[in-house]
């Protein structure tokens, strides 16, 4: 399978490599976009999570309203004001506002649940009637899996992103992170819905 420039150009696009990097790829992905696209978008966010705990102080807050009934408000940081500034930025935060507005998450990450509110969860799950019978330790790791599994609907990084289900918002995240080179971070969020108060 050939290699052309087309291919170099818009591989280096997807994952924010340089033009050598890009061609490299394909080269050892004997041409095959696909398979050259999976190995950087790997490396690619190998690099980003090295990148995780840089500071971010710049960014941008992004708004989206869905047919006047839902709207959502977020910030998005990132480290220069320069990435902060880029179209490619401002549609990334369109597209976090667009997933809170479809899937109304709590917090944005693992980390941001209080303690308390796992800790009542977990304490709700492990009372109920259906695990009365089982051994703690088998109890403990069921109710581990459906915390996991309950958490993951309410955490906005957990989530399965609304415009490809087969990646999570935290591999948006990473792929953005290794897109611009800089740590972004979904800093706060705030959704409201017509008619529904907290």
């Amino acid at each position: 399978m050939g290699i052309t420039i087309e291919d170099i150009k818009k591989l280096k696009e997807l994952t924010g490599v340089g033009l050598t990097d890009a061609k490299l790829a394909l080269v050892e992905a004997a041409g095959d976009f696909d398979k050259a696209l999976e190995a950087m978008r790997k490396k690619g966010i190998t690099k980003a999570e090295k990148k995780g705990d840089r500071e971010t102080r710049e960014g941008l807050i992004e708004s989206y309203v869905h047919g006047n009934r839902i709207g959502v408000i977020v910030e998005v940081n990132c480290e220069t004001d320069f990435v902060a500034r880029l179209p490619e930025f401002k549609e990334f935060a369109h597209k976090i506002a667009m997933q809170i507005a479809a899937m109304s998450p709590k917090y944005s990450t693992m980390e941001d649940i209080p303690a308390e509110d796992y800790a009542a969860k977990k304490k709700e799950l492990l009372e109920s009637d259906s695990l009365k019978s089982k051994p703690a330790e088998m109890a403990d790791k069921i109710v581990e899996g459906q915390l996991k599994k309950y958490f993951a609907e309410q955490v906005l990084f957990e989530q399965a992103f609304v415009l490809d289900d087969s990646r999570t918002v935290g591999d948006i995240v990473k792929e953005q992170i290794a897109k611009c080179g800089e740590n972004v971070r979904v800093a706060q969020f705030r959704r409201i819905e017509l008619g529904v108060t907290e």
